[in-house]
């Protein structure tokens, strides 16, 4: 039987949120089998549990927000995007304000907390979706247009494509394909970080984002060239991050998803939007279990290579 999985101990993290520059704590705990993962607001006079799923997100401005009355949190995407990448199907997030922190950027903070903390295997099965046929969603026209789509797969893959009118961004690789089979998430996607435009900055505050931003925490631009002392970690780290907050935002169904996902410039908003539209296709998807290891697909194996 492939195994669910969750951490073996707590693990602890503590920073600021991207956009709110709030300090923020963060307690993750193992959970039973078939929780899933839960965010839990403990900074409220009644603590309220946020359970993942696609019609929990309730903003996709700037990040993926999800909701249950008016308890909120906040850029959920990066961690989502970690659990995805280590297979991480039950885990309870304590969280004492309205945004995860964004720490560097990136989920490789993330997957270092829960290697850290350890991965359990749990006696029951690990619930897959598993997409049958085709969804897609656009939207515009011509040079405005932009797509996200599922295709059956036997696997896990994504392929995104950006189109940044940038030199910085121009000069690297604009289209990336990562399959969870032959891939290493931690080597090849987790260390992606978020990015701006210095130009957007004072726009972007006046609105109350982006207060915790800055280049210990994401790649800063100009008009000209990126501004960080140490340059990209990746050739291609632009639409990397794509990839990574794409893991993320899908993770938000709630299961592991079996598919081929491919994108242009697609962000939050279209992957959640994509979601339900798969969710409301009733004959695009089923639930699936694998009874043996041999069964699965590569990559989902927990005597597969941690990642």
């Amino acid at each position: 039987m492939l195994q669910q999985r969750t951490i073996k101990t707590l693990t602890r993290a503590v920073g600021v949120g991207l956009h709110s520059g709030q300090r923020v704590e963060l307690t993750l705990r193992p959970a039973a089998p078939d929780t899933g993962i839960v965010f839990r607001r403990v900074d409220l006079p009644e603590p309220v549990d946020i359970p993942i799923s696609a019609t929990a997100v309730t903003d996709t401005r700037m990040a993926s927000t999800i909701s249950v009355g008016s308890a909120k949190v906040h850029t959920v995407e990066h961690i989502m995007s970690a659990c995805a990448g280590l297979g991480v199907d039950n885990l309870r997030i304590d969280i004492t304000a309205e945004e995860v922190p964004i720490l560097d950027g990136s989920s490789s903070s993330f997957v270092f907390l829960l290697q850290s903390a350890g991965i359990a295997l749990q006696d029951a099965p690990k619930r897959f979706i598993r997409v049958t046929r085709s969804v897609e969603v656009r939207e515009g026209e011509g040079a405005s247009a932009k797509w996200a789509r599922l295709d059956p797969y036997h696997g896990y893959k994504l392929s995104f494509e950006i189109d940044f009118d940038h030199p910085a961004v121009d000069s690297t690789g604009q289209r990336v394909v990562f399959d969870l089979g032959s891939g290493n998430y931690t080597r090849d996607i987790a260390r992606a970080r978020t990015f701006g435009f210095t130009r957007d900055v004072e726009m972007m505050r006046s609105s109350g984002l982006a207060l915790g931003g800055g280049m210990d925490n994401a790649i800063v631009m100009d008009d000209y060239k990126v501004l960080n002392a140490g340059g990209l970690r990746y050739d291609d780290e632009f639409v990397k991050h794509k990839i990574l907050d794409a893991i993320g935002d899908l993770y938000l169904v709630g299961k592991p998803l079996l598919a081929s996902y491919s994108a242009f410039r697609s962000g939050h908003a279209m992957n959640n939007k994509l979601l339900r539209a798969l969710l409301e296709a009733e004959d695009a998807w089923e639930v699936v279990t694998f009874d043996r290891e041999a069964q699965a697909p590569m990559g989902f194996g927990s005597a597969m290579r941690s990642w």
